[in-house]
């Protein structure tokens, strides 16, 4: 006896199931593409945070003394807040 004739459910499985194989394919090289894309992207911005730094680095120690009497502000002025708290919910 011969094969018999492929039915129309058959042939639609069959072709989704080439559907789904094609779609996993495009779906590997464009995993494949972002990859490459976004290796590029994470090496540019460890690049721009490193000049950053040194921008930052740079400009602390130019500023240096105006940056000690702002943080000795800050600190005598958390401590006055501090203080006025606890007279205030004694």
């Amino acid at each position: 006896m011969g094969r018999k004739p492929e039915g129309k459910a058959e042939k639609m499985f069959k072709n989704i199931g080439k559907k789904i194989d094609e779609l996993l394919g495009d779906l590997k090289e464009a995993s494949n593409n972002a990859e490459e894309e976004y290796s590029d992207r994470i090496e540019e911005l460890k690049r721009n945070g490193e000049k950053l730094k040194e921008e930052f680095s740079n400009f602390r120690e130019k500023h240096q003394d105006r940056i000690d009497e702002v943080e000795s502000s800050l600190k005598k002025a958390a401590q006055d807040l501090k203080k006025a708290f606890d007279s205030a919910f004694k």
